[in-house]
């Protein structure tokens, strides 16, 4: 009975507290926490490698963390040697064969990368001596062979190749470039030539002067005892000769004088590629560094920031807008916001892009936008000390970056701290729209005209362009003289004799494909089968399994997709009839539809442009009148988008040519679709279109 009137005059109590609780208010939300963030035990080896470690039993797991902290390295005539060195490394030692020390970091389960200036392992505790010892023999006695370098060489030029066409590849070394300057290690770039110009020996002297003990860390977190990784470290990395790197200087980049736009021509661009930056002087150890990272977070730091919600969400131009502000303590960063954009908003884009960056810089943010800021940078902080890496990273900055011992145990308080005016005054320091680079890498023949009437404020803003390696050019000449009596009929009739001639088409009763490509790093696999009796079959599928099939057999057909089949309907059946030819330029020779509509480069050739209805364009070369690509236009959830196919590689399969490589863009989407096999007039039956 006791027990029962104590709990009674302890419900009163609770009951009693919250009838004086206001509940039409919010609560006050309570004092920052601080941050259990361990600080490290250190030591420092004879020949200059510094070592922190931290402790933590939690988990039987330890990570390894080895970062060389040299000022930014200019390689001139030889760009790409770091990157020649990273890939070299790891790959053994002069001790272990590469073959062997890859199967032992398999058989231990564990985790081990190489970079050219520095590395990084993981594996469970008990693993952790030989774990380190692996990590200090291949950085100590990296085993550089003439054979590995080749195929690391090769490795590099096949993938330089590509990006020439890969608009973002461009975009990302132009920004850079015309940032810091082609002659600053961080605006230089990697290109054939250069490549050419690096032999095993300059990646060995490389690693002898760049990857050395001065400006080393070694960071060692997990389920360690500190007498045993100094105990180890002593005895694994002391026999890595004391060297310090080489130093030089480099010119200091600065803003441009007045906004302008830089324009680069990539005529195979499907969507534009849009970066407005300024350079900035911020390192973390700034009393104004939070309040620059908030005002970034409100102008485009998250998808519920000012440069996304209007881009994508009100505009509909993007599938997203954001922006980003580096810190450096060797040199300039920069500020950037970016977007990718469909061809007809890119000078729109550019203009919104531009207020929202002087809007954040004249009118006052609001608590709203401020304390959502604070929540998501808070809540991103707190999950990031999940990650050793991030663990060891902030130790390491705390070391080198001149930074409080408390810098990141009073992060969420210091946060918590910082005011509206704080992170205005902060936005007006940072983001300028007066010395604004805009940067433009897309296809001038559709962007350009409407690109050099945009204008801010009523000022008109001047273009300048570039080529692909950011050396000023002329503008482009879209011009092309189109000669006297040539039509869309005479370029379709130049592309029917070059692949083959109207009755070698015209005999064709079928034909059957198959291709392969890899979407998002899963294998996809297409089976196209079409037939002059207005049959066709399509069937793609992902790794193994069907994901999208189409079949018309003549004026009826179906669609199957994610297991659900639907009947096309008698719109959908034309549709689709258009693209079931074998050869739809047969059918153009005689349709009142198609007309000559000018001259475009297309990859760096010329090409005719034929407009077919008002839906479809496709592009003959000028010189030789094979089909280059075309360009479907469609509406989806009421906005216009245009998805483009690309034809390469033609190869003659009985007596005809073909495109071997189908490469198809829409929106941020690439795949490349190479043919394997093609049968004309074979491997085709009626029960194909069933």
């Amino acid at each position: 009975m006791k027990k029962l009137y104590l709990v009674f005059i302890a419900l009163l109590s609770v009951l009693a507290v919250q009838a004086q609780v206001d509940r039409s208010k919010m609560p006050e939300p309570g004092p920052a926490p601080k941050i259990n963030f361990k600080e490290p035990q250190s030591f420092k080896l004879k020949n200059g490698v510094n070592v922190l470690v931290v402790e933590n039993h939690k988990l039987p797991r330890v990570s390894i963390q080895l970062t060389i902290d040299n000022p930014p390295i200019l390689e001139g005539n030889k760009a790409g040697v770091s990157s020649m060195a990273g890939s070299l490394m790891g790959n053994g030692s002069k001790n272990i064969p590469k073959d062997a020390f890859n199967e032992e970091i398999d058989f231990l389960g564990a985790r081990m990368s190489f970079g050219s200036q520095g590395a990084y392992a993981s594996s469970l505790s008990k693993y952790f001596p030989r774990m380190m010892e692996l990590m200090a023999d291949a950085a100590i006695n990296p085993n550089f062979t003439q054979e590995q370098f080749n195929q690391e060489k090769e490795k590099i030029v096949t993938a330089l190749k590509t990006q020439e066409k890969d608009v973002a590849a461009i975009a990302s070394r132009v920004q850079l470039a015309l940032s810091y300057g082609k002659h600053h290690p961080y605006g230089e770039f990697t290109t054939e030539a250069t490549v050419s110009n690096i032999t095993l020996a300059d990646t060995e002297r490389f690693y002898r002067n760049y990857f050395v003990p001065a400006n080393a860390y070694l960071i060692v977190i997990g389920d360690v005892e500190f007498k045993d990784v100094q105990k180890m470290c002593e005895e694994y990395f002391t026999p890595w000769t004391k060297a310090a790197p080489p130093s030089f200087s480099f010119s200091k980049p600065s803003d441009v004088q007045y906004t302008q736009i830089n324009f680069v021509d990539m005529p195979n661009a499907v969507q534009s590629e849009i970066s407005v930056q300024n350079m900035v002087n911020l390192k973390r150890k700034d009393e104004d560094y939070i309040a620059a990272l908030l005002a970034n977070q409100v102008l485009g730091g998250a998808s519920e920031s000012r440069l996304n919600l209007n881009l994508r969400e009100d505009k509909g131009y993007t599938y997203g807008s954001y922006s980003s502000i580096g810190s450096d303590k060797y040199a300039s960063s920069t500020f950037s916001a970016t977007a990718k954009v469909r061809n007809i908003v890119t000078d729109s884009s550019v203009v919104e892009i531009l207020k929202e960056i002087e809007l954040i810089n004249t009118e006052p943010i609001s608590e709203k936008e401020l304390s959502r800021a604070k929540a998501k940078y808070a809540g991103s902080f707190i999950m990031n000390l999940e990650n050793p890496q991030t663990i060891a990273g902030y130790a390491l900055n705390i070391e080198t970056e001149d930074l409080p011992k408390d810098f990141y145990k009073t992060f969420l308080e210091k946060l918590e701290k910082v005011s509206k005016t704080d992170v205005e005054n902060a936005a007006k320091k940072y983001f300028s729209v007066t010395n604004a680079r805009v940067v433009v890498i897309g296809k001038g023949s559709e962007i350009l005209d409407n690109l050099e009437k945009a204008n801010i404020n009523g000022s008109k803003i001047p273009v300048l362009f570039f080529d692909k390696t950011a050396e000023k050019a002329e503008k482009p000449d879209y011009s092309a003289v189109i000669p006297e009596g040539l039509t869309a009929t005479s370029v379709i009739e130049k592309y029917i004799e070059t692949i083959g001639g109207k009755t070698a088409l015209e005999k064709l009763e079928s034909y059957y494909m198959v291709a392969t490509a890899e979407m998002q790093g899963r294998k996809m696999e297409m089976k196209m089968k079409k037939t002059s009796k207005g049959q066709f079959m399509q069937d793609i599928k992902m790794e193994g399994n069907s994901v999208s099939k189409q079949v018309l057999d003549g004026d009826k057909g179906y669609i199957i997709a994610q297991g659900q089949r639907k009947d096309f309907s008698a719109e959908e059946v034309l549709k689709v009839k258009e693209e079931s030819a074998p050869f739809p330029e047969l059918k153009y020779l005689t349709a009142g539809y198609v007309t000559l509509a000018g001259t475009q480069a297309v990859g760096g050739k010329k090409a005719y442009v034929v407009k077919i209805g008002d839906k479809k364009t496709a592009y003959y070369d000028m010189e030789t009148g094979l089909k280059l690509q075309e360009v479907h236009t469609m509406k989806i959830q009421g906005q216009q988008v245009q998805q483009t196919f690309l034809f390469d590689d033609y190869k003659e399969v009985s007596g005809i040519l073909f495109p071997f490589k189908l490469t198809q863009h829409m929106g941020p989407q690439n795949i490349d679709f190479i043919f394997s096999e093609i049968k004309v007039n074979d491997g085709v039956s009626n029960s194909d279109f069933e």
